[in-house]
């Protein structure tokens, strides 16, 4: 077992308590995991991987690991793209409650790293990430009834919201760039390349 995965297990051996569902023990564990990793091997600090500051990673754990001690986390610093799809995920959550707050950090600050976006939230598939998606942020899922890559979607969330228009062409059949939308989200999942001693990503998984 690789360094992420084995902090994966950590985590889950470590979380859930009786209010936060182990489907959710399992989505925390998989960001942290990951985020943890690439804080020791990128210098990044967790708040640059995590997109949750201090006090907020307490909180987090406080919530779902309540026996776990993270390291020091530093200040995040948020951009407006960032914040942006902060402020579309927290208006679309099923629950307003202070997980799903987390959350809505957890995954816009993931949506900055440079591969599909279930792998970058150390998921171990889409499926996963049609999972949380669904029981997190429903409105959104269904508003993605094309099944839209996520991070595609987000951006054009965005900017419908800011006014601006992000495609050329007027519908989506008619655009010559549709697969980079709407093609197959295949890859390693990024906990399983780590543990198999893949620690670089290859260009076909990037977006």
């Amino acid at each position: 077992m690789g360094r992420a995965e084995s902090i994966y297990a950590e985590l889950l051996w470590q979380g859930g308590n009786a209010h936060v569902p182990p489907f959710d023990v399992h989505l925390a564990s998989c960001i942290l995991a990951l985020s943890l990793y690439e804080s020791e091997h990128e210098g990044l600090s967790l708040a640059d991987a995590t997109g949750l500051d201090g006090e907020e990673l307490n909180e987090l754990c406080r919530l779902v690991f309540p026996h776990v001690c993270l390291p020091e986390a530093g200040e995040a610093t948020v951009g407006r793209e960032e914040q942006a799809l902060r402020d579309i995920l927290w208006m679309n959550c099923s629950e307003a409650s202070v997980f799903e707050l987390l959350l809505t950090r957890l995954v816009a600050r993931r949506c900055q790293r440079p591969n599909h976006l279930w792998q970058d939230l150390g998921l171990a598939s889409r499926t996963e990430l049609s999972m949380l998606m669904e029981q997190h942020f429903p409105r959104l899922a269904m508003k993605n009834s094309a099944d839209m890559k996520w991070k595609k979607f987000f951006y054009r969330m965005m900017c419908t919201s800011e006014g601006f228009r992000l495609c050329s062409a007027p519908v989506c059949t008619e655009c010559d760039d549709f697969d980079a939308c709407f093609g197959a989200e295949d890859g390693e999942a990024l906990l399983a390349r780590i543990a198999n001693g893949k620690t670089t990503v290859p260009q076909e998984m990037r977006q």
